[in-house]
C-alpha cells in the first residue's frame, strides 16, 4: 500500500533535480522543446475544454432545432384537426338553423367560438397558431446560431493540431499561431451565442 502512495505522490510532486546532471547548452533543441512542452501541455488542456464546451453548445442547439421542429408540425397538425372539426360544426350549426332547432344551434355556436379561442386549455386555433409560430422562431434562432458554433469548434480543433506540432517543431512561432486560432475560435463561439452580427 505504501508503494501505490508514493508512486501516486510522485505522479503529482517534482522530484528535485540532480544538480550533478548534465545542462543542454543555452538555447539548444532540447532546451527549447523541454520549454514548449511545460507550456503546451497546459494550454492544450484548455483548447480541449473550449472544444468540448463549444461540442456540447452545439448539440444543444441542434436538438433544439430537431425538437422545435417536431413540436411545430405536431401543433400544426392539432391546428388543421380543429380547424376541420370547426367547418363540421359550423355546417352542422347552418343546418340547425335552417331546421329551427335554435337550441342546437346555439350550442353549436359555443362549441365553434372554442375550436377559435381556448385560452383556459391553450387548446383554442388562436393559441395553437402562436404555439406553434414560438417553437419556429426558437428554431430559427437556434438554425442561426450553429453555423457559427461549427466554425469555432474547427478553429479550436486547429488550434489544438497547431499546438502539437509546435512541439514537434520546437516552434514558438507555431505555439504563439495555436493562440491566434483560438482566439479566432473564441470570437465565432461568441457569434453563435449572442449573434453580435
Amino acid at each position: 500500500m505504501a508503494s501505490l502512495t508514493d508512486m501516486v505522490l510522485k505522479m503529482f510532486t517534482k522530484e528535485a533535480k540532480d544538480p550533478d546532471a548534465p545542462k543542454p547548452a543555452p538555447g539548444s533543441r532540447s532546451e527549447r522543446e523541454a520549454k514548449i512542452k511545460d507550456k503546451a501541455g497546459m494550454v492544450i488542456n484548455v483548447f480541449a475544454l473550449l472544444l468540448a464546451v463549444n461540442a456540447w453548445y452545439g448539440g444543444k442547439l441542434s436538438s433544439t432545432v430537431l425538437n422545435n421542429t417536431i413540436s411545430a408540425n405536431n401543433t400544426y397538425s392539432f391546428y388543421q384537426a380543429k380547424s376541420v372539426k370547426q367547418s363540421l360544426a359550423e355546417t352542422a350549426m347552418e343546418e340547425a338553423i335552417d331546421d329551427g332547432n335554435m337550441a342546437r344551434a346555439e350550442a353549436l355556436k359555443q362549441k365553434i367560438a372554442r375550436y377559435e379561442s381556448e385560452p383556459e386549455t391553450g387548446e383554442g386555433k388562436k393559441e395553437l397558431l402562436a404555439k406553434a409560430q414560438k417553437l419556429e422562431a426558437e428554431r430559427d434562432i437556434a438554425k442561426q446560431r450553429s453555423p457559427w458554433i461549427g466554425y469555432a469548434g474547427t478553429a479550436f480543433q486547429l488550434a489544438i493540431v497547431i499546438l502539437s506540432a509546435s512541439i514537434l517543431a520546437v516552434s514558438m512561432g507555431l505555439f504563439w499561431a495555436s493562440f491566434g486560432v483560438a482566439g479566432l475560435g473564441i470570437i465565432l463561439a461568441s457569434q453563435g451565442v449572442f449573434l453580435w452580427f
